[in-house]
């Protein structure tokens, strides 16, 4: 499962360093990632400290760091 979760955080990474900054359901949009392997994606890179997860009202938006 580590390796399905590492090949995801590279497709995200790559996907947020191609189009900046964007909100979680545009990410999983443009990804074609599965929400549960998306979050896991996202959880991965931010632990590495690569990505910043800023919120505001109900929308969560992603950007690298």
């Amino acid at each position: 499962m580590q390796t399905e979760i590492g090949e995801a955080a590279g497709k995200v990474w790559l996907y947020l360093d191609s189009h900046g900054q964007m909100p979680v359901s545009k990410l999983k949009t443009g990804t074609k990632l599965p929400e549960d392997l998306l979050q896991q994606a996202i959880g991965w890179l931010a632990r590495e400290d690569k990505v910043v997860l800023d919120k505001k009202g109900r929308t969560v938006s992603v950007s690298l760091c």
